[in-house]
């Protein structure tokens, strides 16, 4: 009869730790608990994992599981093997996953008193299977003393060298390689991607036609990283706090974080760099600048902390975002932010908030929820949010045609009359929008979907030859 094969949970069964997971999900749900994590400490993990645990609810389903290991454990359990699972983390949470996949014949976990790692959990392995022993599916220099007492040693997400001196004390059976991480993986963490909204910055200068004035484009280039390093810094905030949420979308469940690709720690320490840097940046750029970068990041911090959870709220909050973007350019290159250009920035941005909502409730009737998850929003809500959406994008393209027809459009264009044009690629632009939205074929994000989408750029082609011919005229 073949040994009871013995599987840790942490970096193993799944690409992550719960551990962290649970601070980080105790810190966005309960604030003031999270406050007496030191405390707990001081008293030791098991009882650290046992209080944090004590104020979760566990969704077992939503965890990224090792989709390598999973099936090689099937089979051995399918060959009659007897399973087990071990691990360090809580026994809450361990039950939890033992009850969703219907895999193990035990489970042993820390239980408040004792942290089943490392050592302990080396003692506690060789007391219970002694002396016929156990085979053991670890991840960790930690299981180093677990393997010393098995008989064969499983290797799953090793780092390199880790199989090697688990062979000097254990026969390795298996290895399971870790997935990996590239630098597109790094980008994706930053949402590189996302930096291309700063270019918002640029439209105070673009509006009041200075852009070909070179002293300010130094200052608009560090304004422009200082806001996309506090994005990044969000961004993370948001992926850590929203992991099981992101893990039921059909995207952003391969995120970095939710795919488990990238492990939390990494993103808890590159987000206060991110933010120094941000912080750096800005301090040459101006103290203007810098007062509305910290309300970009105080509201985008409220974003992400509940107002992208209440219905309504969280569509305006994301237009104030988009136009924060634009007064900061405006503080940044000295210059004034017209009415009119902040009632359109106001109108425009939550047409595209409407936008991104419409299309998350869309995905969500598809896959027969009642509910979008994590938002406040019911699937029955979409033709409301489709309604409001649409009307917003037409009163912004209405702002547009009012304003030129006002004096400052007479001084600031040399032919007024061609400006006009711009309202037709407006309104086409918007109506596409939507269409593609109501199409099912919208990117989460507008903004991202609009600079990969041809129809898309080539509106803003001609809105911007519009605003060039207006300025100076025909070429020939």
């Amino acid at each position: 009869m073949r040994a009871p094969l013995v599987v840790d949970l942490d970096g193993t069964l799944i690409h992550t730790d719960m551990l962290h997971e649970s601070a980080l999900k105790v810190l966005r749900d309960h604030p003031l608990s999270s406050l007496l994590i030191p405390l707990w400490l001081l008293r030791g993990k098991a009882v650290l994992k046992e209080q944090l645990a004590s104020r979760l609810t566990i969704d077992a389903s939503a965890l990224p599981y090792n989709e390598q290991l999973l099936p090689w454990l099937r089979k051995q359990k399918s060959e009659g093997r007897t399973l087990i699972l071990c691990t360090a983390s809580d026994q809450k949470i361990a039950d939890a996953v033992a009850n969703h996949l219907n895999l193990f014949d035990e489970v042993m976990a820390s239980d408040g008193h004792t942290n089943l790692s490392g050592t302990n959990k080396a003692n506690a392995l060789s007391q219970r299977f002694s002396p016929d022993g156990f085979d053991y599916v670890g991840n960790s220099h930690k299981d180093l003393p677990v393997w010393q007492q098995a008989t064969r040693a499983i290797v799953v997400n090793g780092a390199p060298g880790l199989a090697d001196k688990a062979r000097q004390v254990c026969q390795v059976d298996h290895e399971f390689p870790p997935p990996k991480a590239s630098l597109l993986t790094w980008l994706n963490m930053i949402r590189a991607h996302q930096w291309l909204k700063n270019l918002l910055l640029f439209v105070p200068l673009l509006a009041a036609h200075q852009f070909d004035n070179p002293a300010l484009l130094p200052v608009m280039i560090m304004a422009f990283f200082a806001f996309s390093f506090c994005a990044s810094a969000v961004y993370i905030t948001n992926d850590l706090l929203d992991l099981e949420s992101d893990r039921l979308h059909p995207r952003k469940r391969r995120r970095p974080f939710a795919s488990g690709l990238l492990p939390a720690w990494q993103g808890v320490i590159l987000m206060p760099a991110l933010l120094l840097a941000s912080v750096l940046l800005a301090m040459q750029v101006g103290t203007q600048f810098m007062q509305w970068l910290a309300l970009y990041f105080v509201l985008t911090c409220a974003y992400s902390f509940g107002l992208k959870r209440l219905v309504l709220v969280d569509c305006m909050a994301l237009a104030m975002l988009y136009t924060l973007r634009i007064i900061a350019g405006a503080a940044a290159a000295g210059t004034t932010v017209t009415f009119w250009l902040l009632a359109e920035s106001v109108f425009l941005f939550l047409s595209l908030a409407f936008v991104k909502r419409y299309a998350e409730l869309r995905m969500s009737v598809q896959t027969d929820a009642v509910k979008a998850h994590g938002r406040g929003y019911y699937t029955t809500d979409a033709p409301m949010i489709q309604t409001l959406g649409i009307i917003s994008g037409y009163i912004a393209a209405l702002v547009l045609a009012l304003y030129l027809n006002t004096e400052a459009v007479m001084q600031l264009y040399r032919y007024p009359a061609f400006v006009w044009a711009a309202i037709p690629f407006m309104l086409f632009w918007i109506s596409w929008m939507w269409m593609q939205a109501n199409r099912g074929n919208m990117h989460d994000d507008p903004l991202v979907f609009a600079v990969k989408d041809k129809a898309s750029l080539l509106a803003g082609l001609g809105f911007a030859l519009v605003l060039v011919i207006g300025t100076v005229g025909w070429p020939w």
